[in-house]
């Protein structure tokens, strides 16, 4: 079968198909035919050598991308229950050292990183929930704040922060947004009660509606210091991003979310876009084939949603 590798960094040109066997699954594993998967800045950071310079991948010969998954399932190891061939799954791979991702045409993941895809979106769309859904559901696990807390959002126009959004109104916070101006409409469509333009002197703002700060930030835009001034004294902020954390001043708690599969996390997820309460979004779609074409168009930004690719 064919799998998307590096085997040196730098720029999306450095992405090569390899030949190797279709992997077998193991006690409590399942092996899924990828029909889709994402392509995420993290996918950027490991080609790149990114988080091999950040200690997060060990050097290695050949490193897999992709962690999204959404597909069916074509084996299922000793033990597995729950899962049987040609179920519609999603899943997430968490180990980014390994030398098969899910830019590939089969992948094996432990049967507890797996869930049921929702029943209500294609496979193409469910390949956009598993890392940032879960990223953003960590992401406020660490916050520990009562129902009606303040939760800043920014990037909320980005994949996590629109999730990010949708589940801090589940939980019962108050949702301020952080986004481009043209982006307001959907934010708000997301579940923000306020909305902040992204610009200068954004605590200054972000104060002038929500005096003596914010309970709570979620960076997901990377801002550090400037959404850091704007939550209030012991307050919580969350990072997304290996070497983002700012520095904890006034008591604040700085948490970095480092992601983990979570497949009853996953299921719970399914069930909310199933409601309708949460919308998954697919910026645009190509073949596996065109994954540095792919890389090309997230480093260029501005994307609403995932880029996905597809085995056809």
């Amino acid at each position: 079968m064919r799998a998307v590798v590096v085997r040196r960094f730098g720029g999306p040109e450095v992405l090569e198909f390899t030949e190797i066997p279709v992997p077998v699954p193991g006690s409590g594993q399942i092996r899924v035919k990828v029909a889709a998967a994402g392509v995420n800045p993290v996918d950027a950071a490991t080609r790149s050598g990114f988080l091999t310079e950040a200690g997060i991948i060990p050097p290695r010969e050949v490193i897999g991308i992709g962690w999204d998954v959404a597909g069916t399932v074509d084996a299922v190891g000793d033990g597995v229950t729950g899962f049987a061939t040609g179920d519609a799954v999603i899943g997430l791979r968490d180990r980014p050292s390994t030398a098969l991702g899910t830019h590939a045409e089969f992948v094996v993941l432990d049967a507890d990183a797996v869930a049921a895809a929702p029943r209500t979106a294609s496979l193409v769309e469910a390949a956009t929930l598993p890392l940032n859904g879960l990223t953003a559901v960590q992401a406020l696990d660490l916050l520990d704040l009562p129902a009606d807390a303040t939760v800043l959002v920014t990037g909320a126009a980005g994949a996590v922060g629109g999730y990010a959004v949708t589940l801090a109104k589940a939980r019962g916070f108050r949702v301020v947004a952080v986004a481009g101006p043209a982006d307001e409409a959907l934010v708000r469509g997301f579940g923000a009660e306020v909305f902040v333009p992204r610009g200068d002197f954004l605590a200054d703002r972000v104060r002038a509606v929500i005096p003596g700060g914010v309970d709570a930030a979620l960076d997901t835009a990377l801002l550090g210091l400037e959404a850091l001034d704007a939550v209030a004294n012991r307050g919580r902020f969350v990072v997304f991003a290996a070497g983002a954390a700012p520095i904890p001043l006034r008591g604040i708690r700085v948490e970095h979310v480092w992601i983990r599969a979570d497949g009853a996390a996953l299921a719970d997820l399914a069930a909310l876009v199933d409601e309708g309460t949460l919308a998954l979004r697919v910026a645009d779609t190509a073949p596996l084939d065109e994954v540095a074409k792919a890389h090309e168009r997230l480093a260029a930004s501005g994307l609403r949603g995932r880029l996905v690719l597809t085995n056809e």
